[in-house]
């Protein structure tokens, strides 16, 4: 007996096409999670197309780990059946289907690239100093984030509670008052190195699989108490969310661009003779209100020079390991990439609706969407990265007691 088969209808200015196909973890109706692409508003079933068990797993990390060759040869095969009847078994409508994270993160570092955003915020937080610290020009600056928070896109956010500073300069506990986003462009590790060897610049492409947006959800006021002199902990770790689809390289292969000058010269490791960084274009929402168009071609430190410095002590990377490029903003104040520049702090207001915002109420809704210039010469869409903040949970002065 023949098999049903349908064909993907693809139209001309899909964000979707061909060119594109994200990859990610879904579950059809009734199924269980595996992988898929994304080709227009339908989800691919790799795991029936292509008959291998990688992609009948719940996360891409088995297929991250088979390496460049094998995501050359997968990315070919698709392209190919994109164009050709398919199994109707393997072909779900977008709008029918869950996703759940895309990988499974062992670590996760969030990085401070963009010169915009660094001295927007020198500005604030330093309004009689210099806006960079020393060393924000002589490597990447980065944390080491919390991978167990970071949730898939459409997670909603719980207000987080931790200890603020008042008035007085006495701090107390609750949830936080101001809590922000940070838009940001996160990058997939796919295959391994290993521990004691540096991943050099010109490596970069050998162990990064793709691209997908990220927003780095913090809470200021916590964050401005604990950080000295270690640096962000309670006011990062409480969540991030991470797009559901993961861009490949390949489909950014036109979107490749020049770094901004960088001066003084980094030191040779952070050095490549193909370093570049991407024609990015952001747009987050507030409420469904479009508030600001983050740039990442401005970004000061390339993503292959982030991979570099996060290796250059020999620590190690895995596959489904997940670094983030930190806010991305531009010169102009409809190009700020967080709250707390796009507000100037909470004293100029954004409106949004009909009512001026600072910082993040209860029941506000954040999207962050992109695009791209494909390969075909048209735009290509990283997948959205979005989420719900709900009340905080504030505990009782019961429940800080030992249970026994």
């Amino acid at each position: 007996m023949s098999r049903a088969t349908v064909r993907v209808e693809v139209p001309g200015d899909s964000l979707f096409g061909p060119e594109n196909m994200p990859y990610g973890i879904f579950a059809p109706p009734g199924g269980e999670f595996r992988v898929g692409v994304r080709l227009g508003e339908f989800v691919l079933d790799l795991a029936v197309l292509l008959d291998d068990p990688a992609f009948a797993q719940p996360d891409l990390n088995s297929f991250l780990a088979q390496g460049p060759t094998s995501w050359r040869v997968v990315r070919e095969r698709l392209r190919e059946l994109a164009d050709s009847p398919l199994p109707a078994e393997a072909v779900h409508a977008f709008d029918s289907i869950r996703t759940a994270l895309p990988v499974r993160i062992g670590d996760y570092v969030d990085f401070y690239a963009s010169l915009d955003h660094a001295t927007n915020l020198g500005r604030l937080f330093r309004p009689d100093a210099e806006p960079l610290l020393p060393n924000w020009r002589h490597l990447p600056v980065g944390y080491h984030g919390r991978a167990g928070t970071v949730v898939v896109s459409g997670t909603p956010v719980v207000r987080p509670c931790g200890q603020r500073r008042t008035d007085s300069g006495a701090p107390e506990f609750g949830p936080s008052r101001r809590l922000d986003i940070e838009a940001e462009l996160g990058f997939v590790v796919g295959t391994a190195s290993r521990q004691g060897e540096p991943v050099s610049v010109d490596d970069f492409g050998d162990h990064v699989f793709g691209v997908a947006l990220v927003n780095d959800w913090s809470a200021r006021d916590i964050q401005a108490w604990e950080y000295q002199p270690l640096g962000p902990f309670l006011g990062k770790s409480f969540a991030t969310s991470l797009s559901a689809w993961i861009t490949p390289l390949a489909a950014l292969a036109r979107a490749r661009v020049p770094l901004p000058p960088q001066e003084p010269e980094p030191l040779p490791y952070l050095l490549g003779t193909d370093d570049h960084g991407f024609d990015i274009d952001l747009a987050v929402t507030w409420n469904g209100e479009t508030v600001s168009r983050p740039p990442y071609a401005r970004m000061y430190w390339s993503p292959a020079q982030m991979l570099a410095h996060l290796t250059a002590n020999g620590a190690s990377i895995r596959p489904g390991d997940l670094y983030a490029s930190g806010t991305i903003s531009g010169p102009e104040r409809d190009q700020r990439g967080s709250f707390i520049e796009l507000s100037w702090g909470g004293i100029e207001p954004v409106t949004v609706g009909d009512a001026p915002h600072t910082f993040l109420t209860d029941g506000d809704e954040v999207t962050i969407t992109a695009t791209a210039p494909g390969t075909a010469g048209r735009p290509i869409g990283l997948g959205a990265v979005g989420g719900t903040i709900l009340a905080a949970h504030e505990p009782g002065p019961q429940e800080f007691r030992s249970a026994g």
